[in-house]
């Protein structure tokens, strides 16, 4: 069976593509899927060299965020693995990025309950007053929140996807598991 290789863009992406999985019953290893991270968008080249048409042959697939998508789109194009719509060559691109797609999925009552579950409610609240952030949606602060402490993000991935509704999950992210199977 040909392995499928999909690239994202850091350790929190791969931390929640893996967790989406397996809450929807993929066995990754069975399935010859490994999710790669990046550690940037910018390091596709390289990864592409590795893994796409001029490397070992994998059937790619990826995510990224809709900044980086025009040049995932000329990588990809370079490495030979087509032109057109990126989702149409098994790129799916999130609006901001991926904490922002579970955010918005979510809603922010059910992100601030994953935050106080983790007993970090007040240091969100304490950030809510910055400030740079004061005046900020609720949605920009949770943003800020995730990706202002290292490891934070990498931390929720999971906890985000746990608490999905079952059959919800950020466009993106459902549409990228599902392509495990094709």
């Amino acid at each position: 069976m040909r392995t499928t290789t999909v690239l994202v863009e850091g350790e929190s992406d791969s931390v929640a593509v893996q967790a989406l999985a397996l809450r929807l019953g993929h066995d990754l290893a069975e399935e010859h899927v490994q999710i790669v991270p990046m550690g940037g968008a910018t390091s596709i080249i390289h990864f592409l060299d590795r893994y796409g048409p001029k490397g070992a042959g994998h059937r790619l697939l990826g995510l990224c965020d809709a900044g980086e998508s025009q040049g995932i789109a000329r990588a990809l194009i370079r490495a030979g693995v087509g032109s057109g719509p990126l989702e149409e060559r098994g790129f799916q691109v999130c609006d901001a990025d991926l904490e922002d797609e579970l955010i918005r999925c979510l809603g922010t009552d059910a992100v601030l309950e994953v935050i106080e579950a983790q007993g970090e409610l007040a240091s969100f609240r304490l950030l809510q007053r910055q400030p740079s952030l004061r005046e900020r949606p609720v949605t920009a602060q949770l943003q800020r929140f995730f990706g202002g402490r290292s490891g934070n993000k990498v931390r929720y991935a999971p906890l985000l996807i746990e608490a999905l509704p079952a059959g919800q999950a950020p466009p993106p992210l459902a549409r990228l598991v599902e392509s495990f199977a094709g």
